[in-house]
């Protein structure tokens, strides 16, 4: 475990150590020393600015996120489990999932205003079809055997669903919720850098056009802090949810 940390850690400690001192004395107004920006850092990520900016962020990315996962399983379900549903709706996914959700957001306010409404919708466009493809392809993947044996039981319907098909599609699910979560942070970003109030993404662009570079920076390493916690968080989510697939797999290594 202590060597886990240690591995973890090593890399980001030696990069921010080098950004240390190749920064220190720098003169430049756009690359100020790491010293400078993380002064910057501590006097302004405050309770008080994490509250009133982070945090809704995190209500609006976790909003988008949920809705997503929620829509891209059940319809990935829906269209994995119908032949003729997956034929018919796969030119349109294609169609879709080729748009860069960015180039909607003008055409979203249209619809849906400057408000929270609209960040999530920008989120939830973007998050959805890495969690339905990948739910489409889990469930298509789904070995027959365990389908005929599941039938032959008469296992069907919801307990089919819940009880054969979701955990067998489980791992290549959860790769499109991995996926899905990257997304989900940029777009937060993004979509806060169009007629918003609040939120990181907002703050971080304010800075830039007031021209408080430290402050910037302190604002892009906090957005990175997010995303590596994010993701940590998401890691043991899913060797929770997948701890029977890990054992098959070191099972499987240990047999080989």
């Amino acid at each position: 475990m202590i060597r886990k940390v240690i591995y973890a850690l090593a890399l980001p400690l030696i990069l921010f150590g080098a950004w240390w001192i190749l920064s220190a004395g720098s003169t430049s107004f756009y690359a100020p020393p790491l010293s400078d920006i993380l002064t910057a850092f501590a006097n302004t990520w405050t309770l008080e600015a994490l509250k009133s900016d982070v945090l809704p962020s995190l209500l609006r990315l976790f909003a988008g996120y949920v809705l997503a996962a929620l829509l891209g399983i059940g319809l990935g379900l829906a269209i994995g489990l119908n032949r003729r549903l997956r034929y018919a709706s796969e030119p349109v996914l294609e169609f879709f999932r080729a748009i860069p959700p960015p180039v909607l957001v003008p055409v979203i306010m249209l619809f849906a205003g400057i408000g929270d409404t609209m960040k999530v919708i920008v989120i939830v466009f973007g998050c959805v079809w890495p969690i339905l493809l990948n739910t489409v392809e889990g469930v298509r993947a789904v070995d027959s055997v365990v389908l005929e044996t599941a039938r032959s039981y008469r296992v069907t319907g919801v307990a089919r669903i819940t009880k054969v098909v979701l955990p067998s599609a489980g791992p290549q699910i959860v790769t499109g919720l991995r996926q899905a979560l990257s997304i989900a942070i940029i777009l937060m970003v993004i979509s806060e850098m169009f007629a918003a109030s609040n939120g990181l993404g907002f703050t971080i662009v304010q800075f830039q056009r007031s021209f408080a570079i430290p402050e910037m920076w302190s604002g892009i390493i906090l957005l990175g802090l997010l995303g590596f916690a994010l993701s940590l968080v998401f890691r043991l989510a899913e060797k929770r949810a997948l701890r029977w697939y890990e054992g098959l797999r070191e099972s499987q290594r240990q047999a080989g």
